[in-house]
C-alpha cells in the first residue's frame, strides 16, 4: 500500500510561531519540563538560580522508570477498551461521518484508584515516585517524541478527508508539531482521544499521591497544605473525567491535528508540570492555618461555571460579564492550588503563570474561530460584552 501524496495547504495560517516555534518548542519544552523538576528537589527552589541545578546524567535514566511508564499507559489502554459507560458520537467530520467515542474515563479513574488503594494497603512504597521523578518524565518525554514521530509518518497514508485543515502545510517540521491527522486510530482505539484525559491526566493524580506518601515518609503525616492539593487536583481531574463527553466538542478533539503539541502535552507537560506543588511541598514545607486553608477552599469553589453549549451565544449571567468565565474561574481555581505553597517562592505558581499565557492565547484562537462562524452577530456579541476574561482589566 503506497501514501497519499497529499496537496499540502500552504495557505493555511501558522500558529504557535510558524516554523520558528515548530523547530524550538520540541527542543526547550521538555528541557523546561526537566528544569522544573530540578528546581523544585533543590534546596533554594529557585527559578532565577544560575547556573541552575541540573542534574547528573546517572539520575535521568532509570530501567523501572520505563517499566512504570509502559505498563501505566497499558493499564490505562486496557481500561479504555473495557465494554463499560456508554458510547457517545463526536461532532460531524468533512466527509460527514462522525467517530464513536467510549465515556468511560471515570470508571477508568475509579478502577485505579481501587487499584492504588490495594497497592498502600500492601506496602508499595508510592514515595519512591518522588525520587524517580526525573527518570519517568525523561520516559515519558521519550515516549510522546515516539508516538509523534509515529504519528506524522502513519499521516500519508490518510485519505485527506482525514487531515487536520492546520497540520497539512507542506513544511515537515511544523506538521510534526501540528499534527497532520485529526482523528488518527488503530481499529476502533482513537489515539488522540485516549491521551487527552486517560494516561497524563490520571498520571497527574498518581504522582501527586506519591508526593504525599513521601511526605508522610519524611514527617510522619501529610501536611494540610499537602492534603489540599491533592485534594484540589483529584477534584479537578475527576470532574473532568466526569464531564469527559464535554471534550469531544473541544478545540483539541475537533479542529487541532495530534502531533507532537498534544501528545508531549498530554503524555509529559500535564502530568510532570500541573504537579509542581506537591513536589513542591515535599521539600519546602508549609504552615498553612485553618482560617487560610478556608479562604482558599471558598476561592477553589469559585469555579463553578458551566460551560455553553449549543450555538447561540449566551449574554446572560456571567457570560454578558465576559466572553470567557470558564477562563476566569479556570485562573482562581488555579491560584487556589498554588496558596497553600506560601508566597516566598515563584516556582509553585508556575501554573497560575503559564495557564494564564495559555487561557489568553487559547481565547485569542477561539475569537479567530468564532469571528468565521458568526460573522456580525460576534460584532455585536463583542460590543455587548467587552471584556474577554477578567472584568474591566482584559
Amino acid at each position: 500500500m503506497k501514501p497519499n501524496k497529499h496537496k499540502a495547504t500552504h495557505s493555511a495560517e501558522r500558529e504557535f510561531g510558524g516554523s520558528l516555534g515548530a523547530t524550538c518548542i520540541p527542543v526547550f519544552l521538555p528541557l523546561t519540563v526537566l528544569y522544573l523538576l530540578s528546581v523544585c528537589r533543590s534546596p533554594a527552589a529557585s527559578v532565577l538560580q544560575w547556573p541552575p541545578p541540573l542534574p547528573p546524567a546517572v539520575h535521568l535514566w532509570d530501567p523501572l522508570a520505563v517499566v512504570l511508564i509502559v505498563g501505566w499507559i497499558t493499564l490505562q489502554s486496557f481500561l479504555y477498551l473495557l465494554p463499560i459507560g456508554k458510547v457517545s458520537e463526536g461532532l460531524v467530520l468533512r466527509d460527514g461521518s462522525r467517530l464513536k467515542y467510549p465515556i468511560n474515563g471515570f470508571h477508568a479513574l475509579s478502577i485505579t484508584a481501587i487499584l492504588l488503594l490495594v497497592c498502600v494497603c500492601l506496602g508499595m512504597p508510592f514515595g519512591y515516585l518522588f525520587d524517580l521523578i526525573l527518570p519517568l518524565a525523561v520516559c515519558a518525554i521519550g515516549v510522546s517524541y515516539l508516538l509523534s514521530m509515529y504519528l506524522y509518518i502513519r499521516s500519508f497514508w490518510a485519505p485527506q478527508h482525514a487531515l487536520s485543515l492546520g497540520g497539512n502545510t507542506g513544511n515537515p517540521l511544523y506538521d510534526f508539531f501540528m499534527g497532520r491527522e485529526l482523528n488518527p486510530r488503530i481499529g476502533d482505539f482513537d489515539l488522540k482521544y485516549f491521551c487527552e484525559l486517560r494516561p497524563g491526566l490520571i498520571g497527574w493524580v498518581v504522582i501527586n499521591l506519591g508526593m504525599l506518601m513521601k511526605e508522610v515518609e519524611l514527617r510522619g503525616s501529610p501536611s494540610l497544605a499537602m492534603l489540599l492539593v491533592n485534594c484540589f487536583q483529584l477534584l479537578y481531574v475527576t470532574d473532568a473525567l466526569w464531564n469527559e463527553e464535554a471534550v469531544l466538542t473541544t478545540m483539541d478533539i475537533v479542529h487541532d491535528g495530534f502531533g507532537f503539541m498534544l501528545a508531549f502535552g498530554d503524555l509529559a507537560w500535564v502530568p510532570f508540570t500541573y504537579g509542581l506543588q506537591a513536589m513542591f511541598l515535599v521539600v519546602h514545607p508549609q504552615s498553612l492555618s485553618t482560617l487560610g486553608a478556608a479562604g482558599i477552599i471558598l476561592l477553589n469553589d469559585l469555579e463553578t461555571i458551566a460551560t455553553a453549549t449549543g450555538k447561540r451565544l449566551l449574554v446572560s449571567g456571567w457570560w454578558g460579564f465576559v466572553r470567557h468565565p470558564n477562563y476566569l474561574g479556570d485562573l482562581l481555581m488555579a491560584l487556589a492550588w498554588s496558596l497553600p505553597c506560601g508566597v516566598s517562592h515563584i516556582l509553585p505558581y508556575f501554573y497560575v503563570i503559564y495557564f494564564t499565557i495559555l487561557l489568553i492565547h487559547r481565547e485569542a484562537r477561539d475569537e479567530k474561530q468564532c469571528r468565521a462562524k458568526y460573522g456580525l452577530a460576534w460584532d455585536t456579541y463583542c460590543r455587548r460584552v467587552p471584556y474577554r476574561i477578567i472584568p474591566y482589566i482584559y
